[in-house]
């Protein structure tokens, strides 16, 4: 089972502390959000997962962190300045603005039952191209007149990549083919953010830019789009709620050999399943495209350069055959925050107890949930009770992420555990004090086992390690 809507998942991130409207208290601000307790210890496992899978696990793969705010002329080069952009329409009569090759996927703010430009009093605009990078300037003088000062928040991390090749290249003494990646903040201004986390003007991108022979693209492309199907089955989400989509020809990046995306589940309330999948993520062949946009060497037909600015030759240079050329590039490029609400509509499942009650269970993998272990204490008016239950705490903390709760009854607390994804309860009662043993409640199942304080932590880490 999974959440039969995205609404569901908005409630229960507000509800148990996922995800926060962003600004609340001064109104919000359109489709931003903040990550809370629970949602940012998510996040930070789903990216610790994608960095281990591509970069501890493989010996072709380093890692960087490049700036947010990089030089204008990197987006100048890279096409972004003048190509970046959406079709944008405007209604004369509700004021609404909205992407014009996504009228499909949004009502009409007068008529909820159409979409913009279906109704007769509907009257758009022509479409115009609006482009999606955030302007800002720099330095304590600057304006937006002064063309000097004005540089641009990443709409994409990908180009940091492309612009350190060289130098990890020479300080890595890689050889083709090799990989670099990258986790961080990507900025869109969206004409028509929406749908929860799943679009919005503020994100953050797990991107990677695999570099190789021309020739072994096709090849290593492929390795991509089935390793990453594994890698996101391996976060438990179904591969019922996963599928494939190959662009066409008049979809693809003008850059792109082929463009595979990897759609998930997203809407399935609706009633065309094709409508119910959007892209998770994009898996490109962008061929030598980038690299020789920010090089100094290559020239135009009359032999002129095509970038006058760059400092650096990107070619690559093969010791092995005795040739320089442009690597081609795959680029596998995922969101934090889409891969974070699928992760969370695919562990969403309800469960009704013997009292006829339905509750909801976050069946995340341990290695992703916010919390591994909640100690509990049967009776928290008994001191020594209490003492135990969080001297046990303090000694699990150190090999796993554990609380202590005593807000509650124990069925509200197992309940409360059970929401938010936490694989085991320790729960520490009368009998603890004699036995010296405690219950291990197995949030799937509801199945409890007596366990010995003095064998609970390797327990619980082979429990966690088989789950």
């Amino acid at each position: 089972m999974s959440a039969p809507n995205i609404e569901t998942i908005v409630s229960l991130s507000k509800r148990r502390g996922f995800v926060f409207p962003a600004s609340e208290i001064y109104g919000g601000l359109g489709s931003s959000w903040d990550y809370g307790p629970l949602g940012v210890e998510l996040a930070n496992n789903i990216k610790r997962s994608w960095w281990r899978w591509l970069v501890h696990e493989r010996d072709d793969i380093e890692g960087l962190d490049s700036s947010i705010i990089q030089n204008r002329l990197v987006w100048k080069y890279s096409g972004h300045e003048q190509t970046f952009s959406d079709p944008l329409v405007d209604c004369r009569v509700c004021k609404g603005r909205f992407r014009n090759d996504k009228l499909e996927d949004v009502q009409c703010p007068k008529h909820p039952s159409v979409h913009p430009g279906e109704d007769a009093e509907c009257d758009l605009t022509e479409p115009r191209e609006f482009n999606l990078m955030f302007r800002t300037t720099i330095g304590p003088v600057s304006s937006e007149e002064d063309e000097s000062a004005l540089a641009y928040l990443r709409p994409e991390t990908a180009q940091g990549i492309f612009i350190n090749f060289a130098n990890v290249l020479n300080t890595s003494r890689r050889k083709l083919p090799f990989g670099i990646a990258q986790i961080g903040k990507a900025f869109r201004n969206e004409v028509t953010p929406g749908n929860f986390i799943f679009r919005t003007r503020e994100f953050e991108q797990m991107e990677m830019e695999y570099f190789c022979r021309p020739e072994d693209a096709p090849r290593i492309m492929q390795e991509f789009v089935d390793g990453f199907l594994e890698w996101f089955q391996s976060l438990g989400i179904s591969p019922e709620n996963l599928k494939l989509y190959e662009q066409s020809e008049e979809e693809l990046a003008h850059y792109a050999a082929r463009t595979v995306d990897i759609l998930y589940r997203y809407f399935p309330e609706r009633g065309d399943e094709e409508k119910q999948f959007d892209e998770l993520m994009g898996i490109a062949n962008r061929q030598d495209f980038d690299l020789k946009a920010h090089s100094k060497k290559p020239e135009d037909s009359e032999g002129k350069r095509i970038n006058t600015d760059s400092t650096e030759d990107l070619s690559y240079f093969d010791p092995q055959t005795n040739e320089r050329f442009y690597p081609y590039v795959i680029e596998p490029a995922a969101g934090v925050n889409r891969t974070l609400l699928a992760v969370l509509m695919d562990a969403y499942t309800e469960k009704t107890n013997e009292k006829g009650e339905t509750r909801v269970i976050l069946k995340l993998k341990p290695e992703l949930a916010p919390i591994k272990v909640a100690v509990l204490p049967l009776a928290k008016n008994k001191p020594e009770i209490v003492a135990m239950a969080k001297q046990i705490k303090k000694d699990l903390l150190p090999y796993m992420r554990t609380v202590y709760d005593d807000t509650g009854g124990i069925g509200k607390l197992y309940a409360r555990q059970d929401e938010i994804g936490t694989p085991f309860c320790v729960t520490v009662d009368h009998e603890s004090l004699e036995d010296g043993a405690v219950t291990v409640r197995h949030r799937d199942t509801w199945e409890q086992d007596r366990v010995s304080v003095s064998e609970l932590k390797n327990f619980l880490q082979k429990a966690l390690e088989k789950a």
